[in-house]
């Protein structure tokens, strides 16, 4: 469902109403902007825990190739790249799959990456992300989330906590550079089971 909503960047010389907010399953055409949207969203979460010159390596194009790949040859489950949209411009994406972490149960799904550019934020994109993602998820069977998210990254994690999620208190170091250098990262969970209806 769109809801209507003013966008940063919006030309008050554009013809019609305002841009409708949406989120819809990305397209091969969509990898160059999810890509720019990845790198802008990345450099800024990394930016307290990498140096300048690996923040340098997270470029659009990278990203975008990944996604293209991706999406050309995707990989069994449910695996899928939504993309938030102002209008026909997209300004965020999530990515979703089957949990990879091996003490999940079954049933468990990822939020695999979640980004809203900086001049798209606070207009509604992560959260009708998030809810694209978790009835993708419950779509395909699963009762349970799980996100990884930077330890540092304060503000996306403040966004999931309110979102529902709670820490179970796992934490792993992951590689983000060709050098070996780590980054911390906390689980947040969710219980994403239906509710019966008429609750």
């Amino acid at each position: 469902m769109a809801h209507q909503h003013d966008h940063a960047g919006h030309s008050p010389h554009s013809p019609g109403p305002l841009a409708d907010a949406s989120v819809r399953v990305a397209r091969e055409t969509d990898t160059p902007a999810v890509g720019l949207v990845q790198a802008t969203v990345w450099r800024e979460a990394y930016a307290e825990v990498l140096p300048a010159e690996v923040l340098e390596t997270f470029e659009p194009q990278a990203f975008a190739s990944v996604w293209r790949q991706s999406l050309a040859a995707p990989p069994q489950g449910v695996y899928r790249l939504l993309a938030a949209c102002a209008g026909d411009q997209v300004v965020g994406f999530a990515a979703i799959g089957p949990s990879q972490d091996p003490d999940a149960s079954p049933g468990t799904g990822e939020l695999s990456a979640l980004g809203v550019h900086p001049q798209a934020r606070r207009v509604g994109h992560g959260s009708r992300l998030l809810n694209a993602a978790v009835d993708t998820l419950r779509g395909a069977g699963a009762d349970r989330l799980h996100t990884w998210v930077l330890a540092s990254d304060e503000a996306t994690r403040a966004f999931l906590l309110d979102a529902g999620l709670d820490p179970d208190g796992a934490f792993r170091d992951r590689v983000v550079s060709p050098d070996g250098e780590t980054a911390r990262e906390v689980r947040l969970v969710a219980d994403i089971t239906p509710e019966p209806p008429g609750q």
